[in-house]
Formats: C-alpha cells, structure tokens, sequence
C-alpha cells in the first residue's frame, strides 16, 4: 500500500480530529501573539504554515506545529529590544536556517537520550497546567492569555492564586456554557442514536451549541450573555487593503547586527529542544507506537520558521497542547495537523466574523478533558512500581513543569537522571569484601569492555580497601577502552600505592596506551610463588539495586 493511500484511509477520523485541533489552536494562536507583544494574525500565519507545511514535510503522524507559549518571553524581549516587528521577523528567518543546519547535522538524534520518565513526567505536568488553566476561562475570567504554560503569569498572577481570583470574576453565562459543553463532550459519544455520526466531532457540536445559546441570551438581553474579551477576537480586515497590510515582511538591512544573531540562535536552539521534547512525547501518545525521524524534523520546522519570518508570522515549534488534543480526539495520521492548518486558513480569511463568535468557555471545556486525560493518576503509581529510579525523576519532572515551566522541569528530571546514571557508575565497578578475602589471598580485579571516567571512584575505592600484603591481578583482557583518569590512577597504585601497603600487582592485557609497565615479570614471580584458585571480585549491582 502506498504512503498516500495509507494517509487517505484514515481520512474520516483525522478530518474529524484536525477540526477539533483547529477549535483549540484558534484562541491559541491569538492568545501568544498577543502574550508576544506581536500582530494577532501573526500567531495565525505562523499556525497555517506549522499545519500545512511542516505537516507535509515531517513524518510525525501525531505532532502538530505552531506558534508556541514558551517561546512568548523571547519573542516579547525580542521585539522590544529589536525596535521593530519587521527586523524580529529576521530572526525569524535566521533561526529557520539555523535548524536547517542542525537537522542536516543530525542534531535531532539527541532526543533518543530523553528518558522514557522526564517525557512522561512532562505529560502528566502539561495535563495539569493545561486543566488548571482552564478553569478561569471556563468561569469567564480571561486576564491570562489563553496557551500560557508558565507558573508565574504577565497578569502577576501564577496558575494557583489565579483559581482564587476567579472568584471575584464570576460569570455565570459562561459558567453555564462550559458545564453545557462538558456534558456534551463527554455524552455524545455514548449515546448509540449518535453513534451513527462518529464523523461528527463532540467538539464542534459543544462550539455550535455555545455560539447558538450565546447568540439567544444575547438577542434576549440577559446578564448571561457573553460578549467582549470572553469570546473569540480573531481580526476581521474589511477590505483587502486591509489584508494586505497584515502580512508583514522582514528586514534583512541589519545582518551585521549580532543581536540578529544572538536572538535567531536563541530561538533556535529553545524551538528545536521543545520540538524535539513534543515529538518524544508523540510518540509516546502514539498508538501504533511508530517513530518520527527527528533529524526530519528539525528540517522541517527550519523551513516552516523560514516561511513564517517570510510573511509575518511568529516563530513555532511543535507543541504539546495541540498535540494532545490531537492524540485524545483519534488522530491517525499527519493529514489531520494538516486539516487544522487548512481550516485555520480558510476559516480565518473566509468567516472571521463568525468565528469570533464562538465562547472562550466552551474551548476551556475542550481542553479540560485533554489535561484531564494526560494527567492520569495512573502514570503514578505505574512508576512508583517500577521503583525509586524511575519514580524520583518523574515526579520532579512533573512538579518542575507545573510549578515553573516546560524547559526548566524536564531540565531538572534530566539532572536528577543524571545524577542517579552518576551514583549507578559508582556501583559499576568491583568492590573489595573484607569477609570474602584474607591476607594471602590473589585478588582478581576484571575490567569492563569500557572503562570511562564515571568508574574511576568505584576502582579507586576498591584498590584503596584491598588487604596488605595480598596479591592483585587487574585483568584488561576483555577492555576495549579505559579513560585516561583511570590509567593514572592505576598507574599510580602500581608504582606508589601498592609499594607502600606491600601488595603484589599483576597487569594483564594492558596494550599500547595501556600498557603501564612490563608486566610479564611481575605475572611470572607471583604464578611460581603462588598457587591459588582464582577468585573473582562481585559486582555492587549484586548488593542493592
């Protein structure tokens, strides 16, 4: 079967979840523009060529591309420092090239080193964020961008104080359409009369419902009524003069500019690491569990951030939010990231009016059940079985990504991974046990195929607790490599150490660089003068693990 057609089969469920994608990228779109201190459609452009364009050039089937919330600090500063829209739209364009260069170099494989609990951790983190930061928009209090990820928000409020807040901001017409929404969401595929219309998305039922609800309230001349900053405000141009004028092109007069340079690697290196992170976590979401070729990848996002600074669009990365939101509703395939920058197209130039009909809450209502389903308490208790190795980095990762950000909480579960890998090489090597050997007895030490530096305090703690007076072989036979720190150490027992506590020593398979000392005299003295069954030190993996 051809790729097209295996694209094509799955045509009916992938169109369903990219219109669901579309529902939630809309406000997300508008939402960090307006966070970046940026022209709103530029968070569409950058959203229509994230879904269409790196949608066909990458062999993600689940990620969906777009402008991203932890890019909205840069983007601002950027902005600010630059002086214009179009010069950042430069850096915009450099940062493209400069992911061109790392997927050609093959920069993407570094994501092979996430560990299976940081992106796990990170899910279940980006699951609460996004449910917690729904919450506000669902009640009809909307002081905080739609799409922020960060714990501190701009409106000086963080995602905790921010529930608290909501209640002096209470309103109840959109505490109704999001309670209204929910139930559809979560009934409207259990009832079987409407099981017929599985092509039907809940989503887009929950959006009718809302606009159509609104729309009478607001005809009626009730309090509940919403209007204002709790709907949708996508930019309605009235002429295409209008139009044009929203598509912006960069400024490439200032290249000698090393703060051009500076800011386009900025961007750069944070969108390919929260790229790569996203696909991680892909994958993972993926039920047919199919890799993504992540040197493709970053090919990929380097052409669309290309386009983007090209015509007016802010930079993007792949991103969680709409990534889930696109596994939860049964995407199968890359053509519903696709779909979604379709419809974000033709939507917004063909019926932006009608669109920012649609109630902020009813959108909360979708993205609720999406940080519902990645926060699952199972994940839990699935690591804390699997034990303290896998458990400790998941939970600080979970909590780094809530209580600060994305970036900084994966950052610190790869730093307690790290940590743990660190103290595991310490138990890697062999270790003396005073009740296994006795003065007299030969000691054999076998090296591992690799020896690297991280071994060095294992070996130095075993040479240094090795009895007085006993005999020592260190077997290299099988060692394809010993670091340099662990040749002078050894080096330095032989020739120091083991002189001052009187142990023989006996070097075997030391070669070229290895080779520390002739030991074929030594091997000779220590097998006439001793005939001892060989005995092999345990492992500390043995002890407690």
């Amino acid at each position: 079967m051809s790729k097209t057609s295996t694209i094509l089969s799955h045509l009916k469920t992938d169109f369903s979840s990219g219109l669901v994608v579309f529902l939630v990228a809309l406000p997300l779109c508008l939402g960090i523009a307006l966070a970046s201190g940026a022209p709103l459609f530029s968070g569409i452009i950058s959203g229509v060529i994230g879904g269409i364009v790196v949608g066909l050039l990458s062999n993600s089937h689940l990620s969906v591309s777009g402008p991203a919330a932890g890019l909205t600090a840069i983007v601002l500063s950027a902005i600010s420092e630059l002086g214009t829209f179009e010069l950042f739209l430069t850096t915009v364009v450099l940062a493209g090239c400069i992911q061109l260069v790392l997927g050609f170099i093959k920069a993407g494989t570094i994501s092979n080193y996430f560990p299976n609990n940081v992106i796990e951790g990170m899910l279940a983190g980006i699951g609460v964020i996004i449910f917690l930061k729904q919450i506000p928009h669902a009640v009809g209090y909307d002081p905080d961008f739609e799409g922020d990820e960060a714990f501190f928000q701009s409106d000086g409020q963080n995602t905790l104080s921010e529930l608290f807040a909501v209640f002096n901001h209470v309103h109840f017409g959109a505490i109704a359409i999001a309670l209204i929404s929910l139930l559809l969401l979560t009934l409207w595929p259990k009832i079987k009369p409407l099981q017929k219309f599985k092509f039907i998305p809940p989503a887009l039922v929950a959006v009718l419902f809302g606009i159509v609800i609104n729309v009478f309230w607001t005809q009626d001349g009730s309090s509940l009524a919403i209007s204002g900053d709790h709907l949708v405000q996508l930019p309605v141009p009235d002429s295409i003069e209008a139009w044009k004028t929203t598509f912006k092109t960069p400024d490439f007069s200032q290249l000698g500019n090393s703060k051009l340079w500076v800011i386009a690697f900025t961007i750069a290196v944070v969108a390919s690491i929260e790229t790569l992170l996203c696909i991680e976590a892909a994958d993972r979401m993926d039920i047919y569990k199919r890799y993504t070729n992540t040197n493709l990848e970053l090919k990929a996002q380097g052409i669309g951030n290309i386009l983007s600074g090209l015509i007016g669009g802010l930079p993007m990365t792949s991103v969680v939010v709409r990534t889930s939101a696109n596994a939860a509703s049964g995407a199968r395939t890359k053509m519903s990231a696709i779909i979604h920058g379709i419809l974000l197209l033709l939507c917004a130039v063909i019926i932006p009016k009608y669109l920012n009909m649609i109630p902020k809450a009813t959108l909360a209502a979708v993205l609720l059940l999406v940080g519902y389903k990645l926060a699952n308490p199972k994940m839990f208790w699935h690591f804390y079985k699997r034990g303290i190795f896998q458990y400790i980095p998941f939970v600080a990762t979970f909590l780094g990504v809530v209580f600060t950000d994305l970036l900084k909480g994966v950052a610190l579960g790869l730093i307690i991974n790290i940590l743990f890998i660190l103290w595991g090489n310490m138990k890697q090597a062999y270790v003396f046990r005073a009740v296994n050997y006795k003065e007299g007895d030969i000691i054999h030490i076998d090296l591992a195929q690799e020896v690297s530096f991280l071994n060095k305090m294992a070996i130095k703690n075993t040479l240094n607790n090795l009895p007085k007076g006993s005999q020592v072989v260190i077997d290299a036979s099988n060692t394809v490599y010993i670091a340099h720190d662990v040749q002078d150490l050894i080096r330095e027992f032989y020739e120091i150490k083991s002189v001052e506590k009187g142990i023989s020593v006996q070097l075997i398979g030391f070669k070229d660089a290895y080779d520390l000392e002739n030991t074929q005299t030594t091997s000779v003295k220590i097998e006439q003068k001793y005939n001892v069954q060989r005995r092999r030190m345990e492992p500390i993996t043995k002890q407690e693990e």
